[in-house]
């Protein structure tokens, strides 16, 4: 007999459930006094929703014969986060991750994150374990909002240590709030320290907006809008749409969508700036879902497709530009979310990329916890159901999108069509119409004969940045309703 529930899936995903075993997740169950909480949650979560399980020999269907079996399986793994990383992943996932505690990851798709506001990249010197910092942006707000340090400026050690590939990650990402960065400047391609010192204090519950710049910039008698946007966090899609609202208010017809420091997030979300962008054409196919084959079979395929919107989830009327042509500002930094916009968008304007390739990650993922009566979907509102003595928080990899036109196959990133990497030397103010590639873009769109040097004297190469240390990373989910019935 079908038992149907109803659920959400990431933040808003409804689903019919229909299970074996009454709200017990239905399939083989450990012994009763094996000590596997924990591990049999995050087997069984991946068996029904993991977008590989197909390829991961220990997550088959078959694969254990009795209780006992299953059980000696789940005790020989003690540790969870090697047990869910070594054991259940497929070796070519390199996006999904888990946190011990869901809520902050719940905490963290809003915007909301234990942070001092610094966003940096970390570089590798040549021929060297040492690395050094060189400051992004900062968020406003925080506490290095009020500090002396912006963008453009380096540091080389923490707290009086030489950053180096070994100790980095607990000199800038450990549990210390506080830390005192130790600067440096940079002169002809050599780093040089100084004496300068600021102290930086993480405090809880910083909220990034990330419409960071809006703005429209006049050349040549042609208004160009200029949006910086540096996550797709849903609480803020209204203030995304408000900027729009103010750059048709100016009377834009050209934009530059500046992505480069964007590492992804809400799928709905990107949905909403694509429709800003292009127009509210409900009819036209945005992106279709690919899920693995035991969710995929159940999808109907109103369900699998996702069009262009006309409203945003408040009801609000969405503010489009109508635009034939997008000028993108993207590097490796660039992923998920930002670059299912411009695969989305690929089919029905021109896309011109400037900056580097993409990060290349074409997956979604969806929030999963231990509540085993909503088919292991975090819910808000069954949070009170979740397990007491349970709280990781695992974000696998569920599915993939693909665009109207049926591509998908980006995982080596997005080529730009036009390469310029950031320079170090001459990273520029953000937003500014000199800023290096903000400037090629406005000479794309104004004709112009420019005679910038746009040469790179120490380009920007970063091995990783601070967006990679918070909990969401360069995280995809999906938000959007569905009706599922799993059997």
């Amino acid at each position: 007999m079908r038992k149907l529930v109803m659920l959400f899936l990431g933040f808003g995903l409804i689903v019919s459930s229909c299970k074996k075993n009454d709200d017990d997740g239905g399939g083989i169950k450990p012994e009763p006094d094996a000590k596997v909480e924990v591990q049999d949650f995050m087997w069984k979560a991946l068996n029904q929703w993991y977008f590989w399980q197909a390829d991961v020999p220990d997550l088959a269907d078959n694969r254990f014969s009795d209780t006992k079996e299953y059980t000696t399986f789940l005790a020989k793994h003690t540790n969870p986060e090697k047990f869910y990383n070594d054991v259940l992943l497929f070796t070519d996932d390199r996006f999904s991750f888990l946190n011990e505690d869901y809520k902050v990851l719940v905490q963290s798709f809003a915007g909301i994150s234990k942070s001092n506001g610094l966003d940096f990249g970390l570089i590798r010197f040549a021929d060297s374990d040492d690395i050094f910092g060189y400051v992004r942006y900062i968020v406003a707000g925080s506490d290095a909002a009020g500090k002396d340090i912006n963008r453009g400026d380096i540091f080389t050690g923490v707290n009086g240590q030489t950053l180096n590939i070994n100790n980095y990650r607990d000199l800038l990402f450990g549990d210390s709030d506080t830390y005192i960065l130790n600067m440096a400047t940079i002169t002809n391609g050599t780093v040089t320290d100084n004496s300068t010192e600021v102290s930086l204090t993480k405090q809880e519950s910083l909220v990034e907006n990330p419409v960071f710049i809006t703005k429209t910039i006049e050349k040549n008698g042609i208004k160009i809008g200029y949006i910086m946007y540096n996550s797709f966090t849903r609480n803020f899609d209204e203030e995304l749409n408000n900027a729009f609202g103010q750059l048709k208010s100016d009377g834009v017809t050209e934009l530059v969508l500046d992505m480069r420091y964007n590492p992804g997030g809400s799928v709905n979300t990107s949905r909403l700036l694509a429709s800003m962008i292009y127009g509210t054409k409900t009819n036209d196919l945005y992106i279709r879902q690919r899920w693995n084959a035991k969710i995929q079979a159940e999808l109907p395929k109103e369900h699998l497709e996702d069009y262009f919107a006309a409203t945003t989830g408040d009801g609000t009327a969405i503010n489009t530009l109508n635009l034939s042509k997008v000028y993108v500002l993207a590097t490796n930094s660039s992923a998920s979310a930002s670059e299912l916009v411009m695969n989305g968008l690929a089919p029905y304007i021109d896309i011109v990329h400037i900056g580097e390739k993409t990060r290349g990650k074409n997956e979604f993922s969806i929030t999963l916890v231990d509540i085993p009566s909503n088919n292991y979907i975090y819910n808000a509102s069954k949070e009170s159901q979740i397990s007491p003595t349970n709280k990781w928080g695992i974000q696998p990899l569920v599915g993939r999108n693909e665009n109207s036109a049926g591509f998908s196959d980006y995982t080596d990133g997005l080529v730009p069509d036009i390469e310029l990497e950031e320079d170090l030397e001459n990273l520029g103010v953000l937003g500014d119409p000199t800023e290096p590639l903000l400037k090629k873009a406005i000479d794309l769109i104004t004709a112009s004969s420019s005679k910038t040097d746009f040469t790179v004297k120490m380009p920007a190469k970063s091995f990783t940045n601070s967006k990679m240390f918070t909990a969401t990373k360069d995280n995809m989910y999906l938000d959007k309703p569905l009706n599922i019935s799993l059997k």
